[in-house]
């Protein structure tokens, strides 16, 4: 069984930059009709002002999706594109530093909003569309409708309090993840999540800048010793999307080149 999507629609929300644009241009890749989807619209134009004229699998939409009007519209336009939803990638994350004895740092909150919140409602809209195409096309019962992929962080199993929010909203994530998979099952969408570390994102990439000797930091703190690139973890959203894991669900794969195993509080997560 290879990993194929070809021929199946996804949205990727977080497209504009790093991680999101990576998983979302390797998709168009492998032959999905793909709807990139940011909340920064001018990085989307720019991004795919060339993709879209090029390739008829390829489209873009640009709001924010805290807003339950921009999550509809995202779906409907879709659906008018492409004329279905089979894959949901949840790639729009934020990062914010916390401050633990603050109670009026608003950090957890917000975070919570954005990572969870946004994540789960994006998710229960999308699930509802594919079950209604499901029912109006009479699919079969033992053919899987849909798949959703949480992209999640390894913070979710650490403690760092500079990182309160993000952790926290990172463990919520996850448990969305077990729980939503549970309750969309009987409806034969899968939801999955990948709990990441040491990979190229936007954000370590601004880190690395920002703090000399932070990426020694990071390679002698992971087995494998180095940083992963967006493509690596592309590849395994793509698998966690494919038919080849059909029968996984509720399942929060980390990829982290082992920095779990032995990584000490003092090196943050990304």
């Amino acid at each position: 069984m290879s990993f194929s999507i070809s021929g199946k629609t996804a949205i990727v929300t977080g497209a504009a930059t790093g991680i999101g644009l990576a998983i979302a241009r390797q998709f168009m890749r492998a032959g999905a009709n793909v709807m990139f989807t940011d909340a920064n619209e001018k990085l989307l134009a720019e991004e795919l002002g060339e993709l879209t004229a090029e390739h008829e699998n390829v489209r873009y939409f640009a709001g924010d999706l805290r807003e339950k009007l921009a999550a509809a519209n995202l779906l409907s336009a879709t659906v008018d594109a492409f004329d279905r939803i089979d894959i949901l990638i949840n790639g729009a994350r934020q990062m914010a530093s916390s401050d633990a004895l603050d109670p009026d740092d608003e950090s957890v909150p917000d975070l919570l909003d954005q990572n969870l919140m946004t994540t789960l409602r994006l998710s229960q809209m999308a699930a509802r569309r594919m079950i209604r195409h499901a029912q109006d096309n009479g699919t079969d019962d033992r053919t899987q409708i849909g798949a959703i992929v949480n992209l999640s962080s390894i913070a979710a199993r650490r403690t760092h309090p500079e990182m309160l929010g993000y952790s926290i909203s990172s463990a919520a994530l996850d448990q969305m993840t077990r729980s939503l998979a549970v309750a969309l099952a009987p409806h034969r969408i899968r939801v999955n999540a990948v709990a990441f570390g040491s990979v190229m994102s936007a954000s370590l990439q601004e880190a690395l800048k920002a703090e000399s000797g932070y990426r020694q930091d990071i390679e002698q703190h992971t087995p494998l010793g180095r940083i992963a690139s967006p493509d690596e973890l592309a590849d395994t959203v793509q698998f966690l999307a494919s038919d080849a894991a059909r029968f996984m669900t509720g399942q929060v794969l980390t990829l982290d080149g082992g920095r779990t195993l032995l990584d000490p509080v003092t090196v943050p997560a990304h």
